[in-house]
């Protein structure tokens, strides 16, 4: 059993995902391993709200350079949360804007 907190890891603050907060769109790093159904169920209870949709984003990793050295950044898992039109917004993005 998966806790809330071990699928949803952070949230994505970046100028596009900040865009979607007016159509109660959210972006949330999580697990690699985690489904839809699973974000979703971690996501209300986490902040209360009810979720419409989810949409998943693999992300690939990317070549870095750092001086004389070559490496790669992480793998990783976007989710993009949207809400219903009914439930409240996510306090924690409220600030940010």
């Amino acid at each position: 059993m998966k806790f809330a907190q071990d699928i949803i890891l952070k949230p994505v603050i970046t100028e596009q995902s900040m865009d979607g907060l007016a159509d109660k769109k959210y972006t949330f790093k999580v697990a690699v391993d985690a489904t839809k159904p699973e974000i979703a169920k971690a996501v209300e209870e986490l902040f209360g709200v009810k979720v419409a949709a989810v949409n998943t984003i693999n992300m690939k990793r990317k070549p870095k350079r750092l001086r004389y050295k070559v490496g790669y950044t992480a793998e990783w898992k976007k989710a993009v949360v949207t809400l219903t039109a009914d439930s409240k917004t996510i306090e924690f993005f409220e600030g940010l804007n």
